[in-house]
């Protein structure tokens, strides 16, 4: 028979806690003027390792951001790192461990996109053999396997902006900036991209930032969302953490509701009608503590009006973003997503 040491089983394990990888990007009052104009004022921001949304209209500052944090521009004042790297003087280190597709459409014409690609892996240091394999690996995975060898003149805009993306990771980089990865695209070939850039994320770990003025896009692939408006950084936050409004609750009534909401007015609530089409009919009240459930759950039964639901409003992204600047942009409702 084993024996078996009792002081071994009742010792405790040893955890060893999590540590959360140090972020991307740092900047604190990262500034920059052309002229008169203050295209960034300011910015104290932190960018986590993950996927992440760069979100603001045009003009929002982003592509002026982008440019900063890859020591291509100086800042006017401030300063920022990007992967421990000082952005005024290892603009040469960041880039070699960052990659970059422009929103521009920069691609040579006559050249093919297995040599354009393999000419930006030999760029970053890899010797001509290895450059041209690793070409071929990531065009594959980009989805230009079959028309690697085509010139570039003769590709949609959508292959042109795979070609872009495969310039910008074939370096194998700690971090990708993707400036408007979707522009221009159709409806399919937007979704392909977005599944690319998931894919980049989440199956070749690299840390992603995507600058867009799509909504839906940020939804789509990001975990953390960064806002910028008029260049002063807005909203920086988890997308899960988005969460109920923390104020509004959303009831639907069989029967009349006048009765219901003039004895939740008269209660002191404040009551209305929402404003959304795909809800109509639901009533919002404003959650001013737990004494409102109650409230409703009595004038409920007072009344016999059955109630048919009762939830919290969740958050949107368009919710945080309208919320923050969309009156000031003037964006509205936007209701294809774009801002």
């Amino acid at each position: 028979m084993i024996a078996v040491d009792e002081r071994t089983i009742a010792a405790p394990m040893s955890v060893v806690p999590e540590v959360a990888p140090p972020p991307v990007v740092e900047a604190r009052g990262l500034e920059k003027r052309y002229g008169r104009h203050l295209a960034l004022d300011r910015l104290d921001l932190t960018i986590p390792r993950a996927s992440v949304g760069l979100l603001g209209a045009n003009g929002a500052g982003k592509t002026t951001l982008l440019r900063l944090l890859l020591g291509l521009a100086k800042p006017s004042a401030g300063q920022a790192s990007v992967l421990g790297f000082d952005t005024r003087h290892q603009g040469i280190k960041i880039r070699e461990r960052v990659g970059y597709m422009p929103e521009s459409d920069c691609l040579p014409p006559g050249t093919t996109a297995a040599d354009f690609v393999g000419h930006m892996a030999e760029m970053s240091g890899l010797p001509s053999r290895a450059a041209r394999q690793r070409a071929a690996d990531v065009l594959y995975q980009v989805g230009l396997d079959e028309e690697r060898y085509r010139l570039i003149k003769g590709f949609s805009t959508g292959m042109k902006q795979r070609v872009k993306l495969a310039q910008a990771i074939v370096h194998d980089p700690d971090l990708v900036f993707l400036d408007e990865p979707t522009n221009g695209m159709d409806p399919q070939g937007r979704e392909d991209m977005l599944d690319l850039i998931a894919r980049i994320h989440r199956n070749l770990g690299i840390a992603v930032v995507v600058s867009s003025h799509i909504l839906e896009d940020i939804e789509r692939v990001c975990q953390h969302v960064v806002i910028l408006s008029g260049g002063r950084l807005v909203v920086s936050q988890p997308i899960g953490d988005l969460g109920d409004d923390g104020g509004n609750l959303l009831v639907r009534l069989d029967g009349d509701p006048g009765p219901f909401v003039a004895r939740l007015t008269a209660a002191g609530l404040h009551v209305r009608p929402s404003e959304d089409d795909d809800v109509w009919g639901e009533l919002v009240i404003r959650r001013d503590g737990d004494h409102v459930y109650d409230a409703i759950r009595d004038a409920a039964a007072d009344l016999d009006l059955p109630l048919r639901s009762l939830r919290s409003r969740s958050r949107s992204l368009e919710d945080v973003y309208l919320g923050n600047v969309g009156v000031e942009n003037g964006t509205g409702g936007a209701s294809d997503g774009a801002v």
